[in-house]
């Protein structure tokens, strides 16, 4: 079975903070309160945001502030409302809204 869904897409730093919290951390916590269907958490390797300075893993695996990416799959109306909420947090990065086809879910 397929269905339309909404996939929200938040791109930030690793050393963003949100009331003394990593902000990934912080954002999923709010996403969990907001019953969403669930969220996974990315580190990158390397990219860049509008300030145009690349982020990148270092030598042994240090990082220089790496780029985080979280994703949402749910409902529009869950998507959207979750995205009023998050945009709040997020002072840089990018918070995106776009359309998804569920090919598989849990039972």
């Amino acid at each position: 079975m397929t269905y339309p869904a909404k996939m929200l897409l938040i791109l930030v730093d690793e050393t963003d903070t949100w009331n003394e919290l990593p902000l990934y951390e912080a954002i999923v916590r709010r996403l969990v309160r907001l019953e969403l269907a669930g969220a996974t958490v990315q580190a990158g390797i390397m990219g860049f945001g509008s300030h145009h300075r690349v982020h990148r893993k270092r030598l042994f695996g240090v990082s220089d502030d790496r780029p985080i990416v979280i994703s949402v799959i749910d409902t529009e109306d869950k998507i959207r409302a979750a995205a009023i909420e998050i945009r709040t947090m997020v002072k840089e990065g990018l918070v995106a809204i776009s359309n998804v086809e569920v090919l598989t879910a849990d039972a």
